[in-house]
């Protein structure tokens, strides 16, 4: 190493000064014996099943938030949960990149509608979505529904519109879902996991 005089000065008297400090009793002992906080120590935990394929494999979220009325939390983890049947608390690539998808910019978090003809989409109101889907559908039943067969005898059959599901969901959510497409009439009904 090389120190000249002025280097060796510096030093020595940088040396005095910290030994000085602690004989004075500003030990930084105790400050650094502190344990570091665990962090999710903090955070609430949110059982949920991945988005992704059809395997339906179990997550854990974690969320930091002070649960105020109108205030979002902020998810800071996901991990795979070690009692769910599926995966056991492992993740694919896709499953354990989750925290970057749910924090993309890209995300689309809000119902958009691209008119006919235009090349924009513009955001809407859940509202205003869900009472154009509905309007939309009806109409498309309304045109296209088949009460009766050539023979007369009555099939109540709608094949102009069809319905994919996610397969990630319960077997309770699934049955409802299937039950309630099947009474308006519709055949073509299908889920994730069988695409």
């Amino acid at each position: 190493m090389d120190m000249n005089r002025r280097s060796f000065f510096r030093v020595s008297g940088a040396a005095v000064m910290g030994s000085s400090l602690v004989a004075l009793g500003f030990s930084p002992t105790a400050a650094l014996a502190e344990t570091r906080q665990f962090k999710l120590a903090r955070a609430t935990e949110t059982r949920n099943t991945c988005p992704y394929c059809s395997v339906g494999c179990g997550i854990i979220m974690y969320s930091l938030g002070d649960k105020a009325k109108n205030v979002t939390s902020e998810i800071v983890h996901i991990e795979g949960d070690p009692d769910h049947p599926v995966n056991r608390g492992t993740l694919c690539p896709k499953g354990a990149g989750l925290l970057d998808f749910v924090h993309s910019p890209n995300r689309l978090k809000y119902p958009e509608i691209r008119e006919a003809g235009s090349k924009e989409w513009k955001r809407v109101s859940w509202d205003e979505a869900m009472n154009r889907f509905v309007k939309l559908l009806k109409a498309d039943r309304d045109a296209n529904f088949i009460a009766t067969n050539a023979d007369g005898k009555t099939v109540n059959r709608w094949l102009s519109t069809g319905m994919i599901c996610a397969s990630a969901s319960s077997n309770e959510s699934g049955y409802i879902t299937h039950k309630a497409m099947r009474s308006t009439g519709m055949l073509a009904f299908d889920n994730q996991a069988r695409v």
